[in-house]
């Protein structure tokens, strides 16, 4: 069930986190993978490669800042020529920056909007063309609960960035599904991730132990949480979700537990 054999799919933030633990499931879902990471983020991609090597993948690795659409342009590109096609785009890299408003100026607000909403867009831009020829796409993207089912305090550029995928998504999801292509987002909540346990720009260690007791599962997610959900979404059996925002988060906005 839900396999992606045969399928190419790109994953941007793969080095860690959600991105990691999607290439991994899609290379054992039978996809091959291009793993595009961010060398800043100073985290390792080669346990990554390993891994989906490991499972009988191919994979190509690339150094990508989303903020550039040369360098997204150019891993697009190698996807199709060194893996033969283009099916998947898991647009998952991300930052968080803490800041009161007050405090937060131009240059901060455009980092985290470049980064979080216009590169999911450079990725799924230059990834369309492949997908019409094909007659079938995968528009993946990582939003978040903070922006689109509650607030951030302290993280208004994130909360913007996640929502502005919601609408992407939405409109990708109508404007392109004559050609097969379906677009959806998925919002976590917290996960326990390098981002999440940042204890300057996130809710740190203590901060996660303190959320997980306020999820009805009393746990936080783990990446496979969100990788899996992304399986189903990259899969054919998949053909009629689109424009979709799926919220996992263990029920926790839903549960009233401040």
């Amino acid at each position: 069930m839900f396999e992606l054999e045969g399928r190419v799919a790109l994953v941007t933030g793969a080095a860690s986190g959600i991105g990691a633990a999607t290439a991994r499931v899609f290379a054992e879902a039978g996809a091959s993978v291009a793993l595009a990471w961010f060398p800043g983020d100073d985290h390792d991609v080669e346990p990554v490669r390993a891994a989906v090597e490991a499972a009988g993948s191919r994979c190509i690795v690339a150094e990508v800042d989303v903020r550039d659409p040369i360098q997204v342009d150019a891993v697009v590109e190698r996807a199709v020529t060194e893996l033969g096609r283009l099916d998947i785009v898991v647009a998952n890299a991300g930052i968080a920056r803490k800041v009161e408003l007050a405090d937060l100026d131009d240059a901060a607000w455009r980092l985290v909007l470049d980064v979080d909403l216009n590169g999911a867009w450079r990725c799924f831009r230059a990834a369309l063309p492949h997908m019409q020829r094909a007659g079938y796409g995968r528009l993946l993207a990582t939003s978040s609960i903070a922006g689109t089912v509650q607030a951030w305090p302290q993280h208004p550029h994130y909360a913007a960035a996640k929502a502005g995928l919601v609408g992407l998504v939405q409109t990708l999801a109508v404007e392109y599904g004559p050609d097969g292509i379906t677009a959806n987002a998925v919002a976590p909540g917290v996960i326990d991730t390098p981002q999440a346990n940042d204890p300057i720009n996130s809710l740190g260690p203590d901060g996660v132990r303190a959320v997980a007791q306020k999820v009805p599962a009393r746990r936080v997610g783990v990446p496979e949480d969100i990788a899996y959900l992304y399986q189903f979404l990259a899969s054919e059996q998949a053909s009629y979700v689109s424009g979709q925002l799926i919220v996992a988060d263990g029920a926790r906005y839903l549960s009233g537990l401040d």
